[in-house]
């Protein structure tokens, strides 16, 4: 259950909160006048949400560059119906 905090614990509490992040590694949301406003982390868990949007970032990039490829490759050579290459592919199994 996430632990939610009114923003006054952030300097009454502030010890007790950083223990509670670190040892379990679970965020504490923090309110102010009863509305949702920010959200403690601890280093490790901000390092690993960094680091998978870094990754996420890099695979869809790589994932963007090989679509770029792709349609230069088929500009280069030709773009072919479906309806071509199905016929193909079957004719090369012999069908």
């Amino acid at each position: 259950m996430p632990m939610i905090r009114p923003s006054t614990d952030l300097r009454n509490n502030y010890n007790h909160l950083s223990e509670f992040v670190n040892q379990t590694n679970e965020p504490v949301f923090i309110t102010k006048n009863g509305k949702g406003d920010t959200v403690l982390i601890s280093n490790e868990m901000y390092d690993r949400l960094i680091g998978l949007e870094e990754l996420r970032q890099q695979v869809l990039q790589d994932l963007i560059d090989k679509a770029n490829r792709a349609i230069e490759e088929a500009n280069a050579v030709g773009w072919r119906s479906k309806d071509d290459v199905l016929a193909e592919l079957l004719s090369e199994k012999g069908e």
